[in-house]
């Protein structure tokens, strides 16, 4: 019995030994999907566009950007109240480029947390359709881990799939500054980011869209410029326009411009040093296109209107279904009383015959 119990000891402690550097080796980390901070919405209000201003925006941009309503919600945490403002824009694009607007270099990307910027005063996320701007109340305790929750509770981490493939795509991530990327669908924004440049030029008119940012590589810093069109030929007459007025890819010292086209895309590289430095930016631009079908845009209808449209729809089908029974029965009827009085011999006209039995006996 002593022998057994000697036995197992030395085997108990064998296992010890051998699982031991494993759970040592492992490192476990526990990572709350939501940080815990009791926030309460307490109030909520409209507003109208021009109000914006008192909450850090510029009606003018927000009026290009389409949004046509603002409400503003307020969040407490223990003695601590944080104002959020959601704007509505038309769609997903608008909403992120709200976002690149209104971004700067002194900001940085939320961790974990996609289409987030947080800098000193505040946080600004786009979540589909809605642009959120996140104030942070002055000479506050709030902690980043409080304040980030606040986010996490109104927005989640990430967007939705639909949101993410109907944005436009991302300008290239290598060498470009952080929080420098602008999304511009309008001369009026164009005009605040790109004071220098003519943007009558671009063609706003005819379905241009605009990202920039600013990019480094090396030594050497440069404003990257990427437009696109709806067609191949709309780009191709707007970089025949542009090179005519601005004299593309030509050396004139601090007012060079060098671009070049590929497909619907225009590529420029705006305050580069020299052509060297010019072709290493553009050479971060890469277009690849694919065919695609055109979707039917769902317009603004609210569920509830989709589904009393979609059940009606049914409704409508049920009704078809059963008036063409009983006209398809009624023509059947006709049918035979017509080929009865015409032609009485066929069976057709007598449909009694196919329930009777004659027997002819003698």
């Amino acid at each position: 019995m002593m022998k057994r119990l000697v036995a197992a000891l030395a085997l108990s402690f064998l296992t010890l030994g051998a699982v031991s550097p494993v759970l040592c080796a492992q490192n476990v980390s526990v990572i709350p999907l939501i940080p815990a901070a009791n926030w309460r919405l307490t109030a909520t209000h409209g507003m109208s566009v021009d109000e914006i201003k008192s909450y850090g925006g510029d009606p003018s941009i927000e009026q290009e950007y389409g949004v046509k309503s603002l409400e503003v919600r307020a969040y407490q945490l223990d003695e601590t109240s944080v104002d959020v403002v959601l704007e509505s824009a038309p769609d997903v694009s608008a909403s992120y480029g709200l976002l690149t607007y209104y971004q700067n270099e002194s900001m940085h990307p939320e961790k974990d947390i996609q289409l987030a910027m947080t800098g000193p005063q505040g946080s600004l996320m786009a979540r589909g359709r809605s642009f959120i701007r996140f104030l942070r109340p002055k000479n506050s305790q709030l902690s980043e881990s409080d304040f980030r929750a606040l986010l996490i509770l109104v927005g989640g981490t990430r967007p939705t799939t639909d949101s993410l493939a109907n944005m436009p795509p991302p300008l290239p991530p290598s060498g470009l500054i952080p929080g420098s990327g602008k999304y511009i669908i309008g001369p009026e924004t164009a005009r605040r980011i790109l004071p220098n440049f003519p943007t009558g030029l671009i063609g706003f008119d005819q379905g241009a869209e605009v990202q920039v940012g600013e990019y480094v590589i090396g030594n050497s810093r440069s404003t990257m410029m990427e437009v696109s069109y709806p067609t191949p030929q709309i780009a191709r007459l707007r970089f025949s326009a542009m090179s005519d007025s601005l004299g593309l890819n030509q050396d004139r010292g601090a007012n060079s411009l060098y671009a070049r086209r590929q497909g619907s895309f225009i590529f420029l590289a705006l305050k580069a040093n020299n052509k060297s430095d010019a072709t290493k930016f553009l050479d971060q631009f890469n277009v690849n296109e694919q065919l695609s079908w055109d979707e039917k845009y769902p317009g603004d209808k609210t569920i509830g209107r989709q589904l009393f449209e979609l059940i009606m729809g049914n409704v409508f089908l049920t009704l078809v279904l059963a008036g063409a029974g009983v006209a398809g029965g009624v023509l059947i009827v006709l049918s035979r009383r017509v080929t009865a009085r015409i032609f009485p011999a066929l069976e057709w006209g007598h449909p009694e015959m196919d329930r009777l039995i004659r027997l002819h006996l003698e």
